[in-house]
């Protein structure tokens, strides 16, 4: 589960590229993935998420905990 949001669970898409003289051919869209360290208060450690750019506009609003939390309720391990 290389490419996909822990959070959102954004995985890549399927497409076309379409030249100048519209010929399709197929093409992978891939999520705008990050890496990223948080320290969750809370608990007093470190943990690293991978998530779509979207998805830390998700913690940003709603907070980190509430989303840990959350992922933890749907049986990820963090």
């Amino acid at each position: 589960m290389a490419r996909v949001c822990q959070v959102t669970g954004k995985t890549p898409i399927g497409g076309h590229k379409v030249s100048h003289s519209n010929i399709k051919t197929k093409r992978r869209f891939l999520p705008n993935l990050q890496k990223k360290k948080f320290y969750l208060v809370e608990e007093d450690k470190w943990i690293t998420l991978k998530l779509s750019t979207d998805a830390l506009r998700t913690i940003n609003k709603n907070g980190l905990y509430s989303v840990v939390k959350e992922l933890r309720a749907q049986g990820e391990k963090i």
